[in-house]
């Protein structure tokens, strides 16, 4: 298994970006995302994400980790 980098949360919005996502609106520190039956929360904070967070955000995304690490 490929194991997640650790990645501050404005490199994944970009990421995600590149996959289509857009932002549709930030409540507090939390931004959502979404693209078709896709909605994805990100906390939004100057610390790097963990990687239970990543793999959560992966999820709900709809992506595989191998597919994320591409775009790296």
């Amino acid at each position: 298994m490929v194991q997640l980098p650790v990645l501050t949360p404005r490199k994944i919005i970009k990421i995600l970006e590149k996959f289509g996502f857009i932002f549709i609106r930030q409540k507090g520190s939390h931004c959502l995302y979404g693209k078709e039956n896709f909605l994805v929360v990100i906390p939004y904070h100057n610390k790097d994400l963990k990687p239970k967070t990543m793999k959560h955000i992966l999820k709900q995304a709809g992506l595989e980790v191998e597919e994320f690490i591409k775009l790296l």
